[in-house]
């Protein structure tokens, strides 16, 4: 019986032409150098409950400074507070500056770091061990998000429908939008209340 030969392809060919070298880097894994990309978030989703209570405290904040920002204009405060909004949420969730911040409802655990940008559950493509299947290195954000909002005490928010990425609003800060939003929510219910 004859041995059939092996098929020619092309990664083949790239490792015969390859130089041979004795020098193999030392403690060099592409793994552990993304693996570190996303240590942090994990650890925020572990913690969603105290982040969702200082989330809430930071919103109360940015509420009560509403006439601040409003004397100073928002637009002219928008570069500062971006520029803080990006370095912490960053940090903490690998924040993608969507400017549309879903993270009280999605257990801390930012959507927008699904490779498909998914914002209402997760793809059919979820790996057994709860990894993603575009990226198999990396646990699946919504597997996260699931964990993290059952931690959170606003635990049903996560089953809201969220509308899909205003891309035009890239870049700019949720925080400030936000807080703008509650402003214009509080003084419409101040005059409905009031008799005219």
């Amino acid at each position: 019986m004859t041995d059939s030969p092996t098929p020619t392809t092309q990664a083949s060919l790239n490792r015969k032409a390859a130089p041979k070298t004795d020098y193999k880097p030392a403690d060099v894994s592409a793994v552990r150098r993304y693996r570190r990309r996303f240590v942090v978030r994990l650890w925020a989703v572990r913690h969603s409950r105290a982040l969702e209570w200082v989330y809430k405290q930071f919103a109360d904040l940015f509420l009560l400074l509403h006439p601040v920002w409003k004397a100073l204009g928002y637009q002219r405060v928008e570069g500062p507070v971006k520029f803080v909004e990006r370095h912490v949420k960053g940090f903490l969730f690998d924040c993608r500056m969507c400017g549309q911040c879903v993270l009280s409802s999605t257990g801390m655990s930012c959507p927008m770091n699904c490779p498909k940008q998914l914002r209402n559950g997760p793809c059919g493509g979820v790996r057994a061990n709860g990894n993603c299947e575009v990226e198999p290195d990396m646990p699946c954000v919504w597997v996260q998000a699931w964990n993290g909002s059952q931690q959170m005490v606003e635990n049903k928010a996560i089953l809201a429908v969220q509308k899909p990425v205003d891309q035009s609003l890239r870049e700019t800060s949720a925080w400030l939008r936000t807080t703008a939003q509650a402003a214009a929510r509080k003084e419409a219910a101040k005059t409905t209340e009031t008799p005219a």
